[in-house]
């Protein structure tokens, strides 16, 4: 079975939220060739910018606080409260660090072990034509349109799309789409993984 994901997937993965242990038998089920994990070549680098917002954002955050602290610390009163404070400080940087090499393992990891759909010109071609048919935003018809590419060449092999991103992909005319090339829009990672289990020989 093909099996294509888009960028939350790997999202999912380094940042460790609901759906983690269910995209990580996914990613077992590939390493052991059970299944053929698809993914555009984009989604890395979709997931990348993801990782280096959110650390400009907690940066900015984090410098903030530490102002407010030093200011409260002015303060008798909230002296001996600052530890809690302090602690969130730290985390906010801390936690950007796991997550960065958490996204590499991961990274290294789908590497290895998935097809990667290969950004073309003809993918952004076809993703100029995807965004307003389907109303989609521009990184997500690059995913679609990666999908739609492979999907062409694998003469309506069984295959599920896994996402997470319900609002924008979950359309009755992108699942028809998916569905004539034989491939079913799943809009969870969790169901996704039933799916794929209910299938596995």
């Amino acid at each position: 079975m093909n099996v294509y994901a888009e960028s939350n997937y790997v999202l999912e993965l380094a940042f460790q939220q609901e759906q983690y242990d269910e995209c990580e038998q996914i990613l077992r089920l590939a390493e052991t060739g059970c299944v053929k994990l698809i993914l555009p070549a984009y989604c890395f680098a979709e997931s990348h910018e993801k990782l280096t917002r959110q650390r400009e954002k907690r940066s900015s955050l984090q410098r903030e606080l530490d102002t407010e602290i030093k200011q409260l610390k002015k303060t008798s009163a909230y002296a001996t409260r600052m530890m809690s404070l302090q602690e969130i400080s730290s985390l906010l940087i801390q936690s950007y660090e796991e997550e960065k090499v958490r996204f590499i393992r991961y990274r290294d990891r789908l590497i290895e072990a998935c097809q990667l759909v290969p950004l073309t010109r003809q993918t952004l071609v076809s993703a100029s034509v995807y965004e307003p048919k389907y109303d989609l935003k521009p990184q997500d018809a690059i995913v679609f349109a990666s999908v739609m590419e492979h999907l062409a060449g694998e003469h309506r092999q069984a295959s599920c799309f896994l996402n997470k991103n319900t609002k924008d992909f979950d359309n009755p005319d992108i699942v028809d789409a998916l569905h004539q090339h034989n491939c079913r829009m799943i809009p969870r990672f969790s169901d996704g993984l039933k799916y794929i289990q209910s299938n596995l020989p």
